[in-house]
């Protein structure tokens, strides 16, 4: 696809710089409140299971929560959806430095903060990540992704060694009072932001219904469900080095809390290195070749993490690994968003974010579980090994390119005036489309149709199926159900210019100089005379 030559070229753009540079004040409270936290547990609790559960807790309600949040992304608006969020986690901050202030934080108290915390964060995301294609052009997107990687390690490089001094001075109240004042940046660019909100003709989506279709979108879409594995496997293997790390500072290079914020800040420099070459990677590398290359290059982090003795070899070890972390991740998610049409990014993004977090969450409960039974060295070595099985995944399941698809709206389909005056919930609705095919052309008729079916289970058609007429075998019918009207109309604005390559070839196809026959039906129960009767007078009544 075409893209800017410059990795900063996102920042032309007003709106994303401003909220971009709030976003970089917000992060970095964020973790110098994840440094005072996890060293306050390690402080309060002897069981590195509790000191890895700090990091699985703030990741476990994304994984939980990100698919509601994404369908409620992808139909309310999304600058209020984040300022709640913002605001839901101001006061969490606020009430946890209060907690600690008084001495009343216990390991499961503080848990419950920080799961709190992680809940805002499940809110906010999907609706911060699919806003960015609101702000740049498509051109711009790899780049403006990556920036954002890139934002938040500017922060993870440098907060949490301030977190680390913070906490050795003042104590991790301090720590939390700072991230409770971050919030304050954020909330302000968010209120300035005045986003131009498309006005749909339809009524919005029904909450369980506007879930089942994110999930059918994502089901039936091979390219983001091979993301999901790759990105649930580097999650479940490249937590260990996080999930641990206070252990490591702690236990192995027998540091305290400023050692463990240098050790997170080399992370963070590395990742911003990765942010900065991503770019040039995506030139000089397909992505499955980006993505084992950032399984590889953690397993040999999470070795030479597992054998060191001395900060000085530890810490450019976490540069590697910090680089590898953006470079995986930024193409997850650019992936999902190239993929994706605008009606429906959040929640395949919150689908990313539900599988790749889950498995973050899950392995820093295994690696913090393995770690309390056999040592902090001995868990960082086995999850080395799971990396390299991570890579070799790709064997099996190999990430696309980039897609170049054009995915905006195809904008070809006009409501049809009916006779019947039907109401916007009235259905079923049966679509019978009858086409006329020469023999010689079956072949690839059924090839297009085998695409047409998954574009039409995709949108939200159900019990599609294709006929042949026994009488007159030349004449092919495709039909498809839909619950209502409305939903048919949905159905077909879902179209993007991407599948009119599809329409077309089956049209082409089509060997009557007419277009092919449309019969819209409405599904209805047979009643008695006299039912039929009461039934007319109730609607006349009406």
């Amino acid at each position: 696809m075409p893209s800017s030559s410059s990795p900063l070229a996102p920042f032309k753009h007003e709106t994303f710089r401003i909220i971009w540079a709030a976003s970089l004040v917000s992060n970095f409270g964020g973790l110098i409140q994840a440094v005072g936290a996890a060293w306050m547990m390690a402080s309060i609790s002897d069981s590195a299971n509790m000191v890895a559960l700090v990091q699985a807790s703030t990741s476990l309600p994304i994984m939980l929560f990100s698919l509601a949040s994404g369908a409620l992304a992808d139909n309310f608006d999304r600058r209020r959806i984040m300022l709640a969020a913002q605001g839901f986690m101001l006061v969490v901050s606020v009430t946890l430095t209060l907690c600690a202030w008084y001495g009343l934080i216990t390991p499961w108290l503080l848990l419950f903060f920080t799961f709190l915390i992680g809940c805002g964060t499940a809110l906010n995301n999907p609706a911060w990540q699919a806003s960015v294609g609101d702000m740049v052009p498509r051109s711009d997107l790899p780049a403006a992704v990556a920036l954002n990687s890139m934002g938040f390690n500017i922060t993870r490089s440098v907060g949490p060694a301030v977190g680390g001094a913070i906490v050795a001075a003042a104590g991790a109240a301090a720590a939390f009072a700072v991230n409770a004042c971050s919030y304050f940046a954020l909330i302000f660019a968010l209120l300035r932001w005045k986003p131009a909100v498309p006005v749909s003709p339809l009524p919005r989506e029904s909450f369980g219904r506007a879930i089942s279709a994110g999930f059918r979108y994502v089901s039936m879409s091979p390219n983001i469900g091979k993301v999901l594995l790759r990105g649930f496997a580097f999650g479940l293997s490249t937590s260990a080095i996080l999930a641990l790390l206070p252990l490591v500072a702690r236990d192995l290079v027998q540091g305290g809390p400023l050692t463990y914020g240098i050790l997170l800040g080399c992370f963070g420099l590395g990742a911003i290195a990765g942010a900065l070459v991503s770019a040039r990677m995506r030139e000089l590398l397909s992505s499955e070749w980006t993505v084992r290359l950032a399984f590889t290059g953690f397993a040999f982090s999470g070795c030479v993490t597992a054998l060191s003795t001395h900060a000085f070899v530890t810490g450019p070890a976490l540069l590697i690994a910090g680089a590898c972390w953006v470079l995986a991740l930024s193409l997850f998610n650019t992936t999902v968003q190239l993929s994706t049409p605008r009606w429906v990014v959040a929640r395949a993004l919150s689908l990313y974010q539900t599988t790749t977090f889950g498995g973050i969450a899950g392995g820093s409960w295994l690696w913090g579980a393995v770690a309390d039974a056999h040592g902090a060295q001995n868990a960082l070595f086995w999850a080395a090994g799971v990396m390299v099985v991570g890579a070799a995944l790709g064997l099996r399941f190999g990430l696309p390119q980039f897609e170049t698809l054009d995915l905006d709206p195809l904008n070809r389909f006009h409501e049809p005036q009916l006779p019947l005056d039907l109401k916007p919930r009235s259905g079923p609705i049966v679509v019978l489309i009858d086409y006329e095919i020469d023999e010689a052309d079956i072949p690839e008729f059924l090839t297009a149709m085998t695409e047409r079916r998954r574009i039409r289970i995709r949108d939200g058609a159900g019990q599609w199926t294709l006929m042949r007429d026994l009488e007159n075998p030349t004449v092919w019918t495709e039909t498809y159900h839909v619950p209502t009207w409305v939903e048919y109309v949905r159905h077909n604005q879902r179209r993007t210019k991407a599948d009119a390559e599809n329409g077309d070839r089956l049209r082409a196809l089509h060997r009557s100089a007419d277009a092919p026959r449309v019969h819209r039906m409405i599904e209805r129960q047979t009643i008695l005379p006299t039912e039929y009767e009461r039934y007319k007078q109730q609607v006349d009544m009406h």
